[in-house]
């Protein structure tokens, strides 16, 4: 007379293959949530660098046209970390603001974010608009 066992437990072979499918279900969840720590990041610098850039363009936008070139030329908007934070602003890593024009009238005035993101990695925002006077 044999006497069968009742099923109980698990065998080995089940639980191997229910810890594959659990370990390969956690990487895929922590890999997209890294992944998406990291384009929070980015985002949140873009939308940064994108205030930054309409911060100026309203400084500029502010100033009588006459002095706009001129006030170009010299520097005024071409700004470091450093002047970034005097003006107020929460400065990114590595950030400097460019500003350039061209024409006459209308003048293209043209603002440059730059700044490094994540791993160093060099990351820019223009914005452009016309002015005329």
């Amino acid at each position: 007379m044999t006497s069968k066992r009742q099923g109980s437990g698990f065998s080995l072979l089940e639980i191997l293959l229910v810890a594959a499918i659990l370990s390969y279900s956690l990487s895929v969840i922590l890999t997209t949530f890294i992944t998406s720590v990291g384009l929070d990041e980015a985002s949140r610098n873009l939308t940064t660098a994108t205030s930054h850039a309409q911060y100026v363009m309203e400084s500029v936008k502010n100033t009588a046209f006459a002095n706009i070139a001129t006030s170009i030329t010299s520097g005024t908007w071409n700004w470091i970390t450093a002047t970034v934070t005097s003006n107020g602003l929460a400065a990114l890593n590595s950030e400097s603001i460019a500003t350039t024009y061209s024409g006459t009238n209308p003048l293209t005035v043209t603002v440059t974010v730059s700044w490094n993101d994540t791993h160093a990695r060099s990351r820019t925002k223009v914005l452009q608009t016309l002015m005329s006077g």
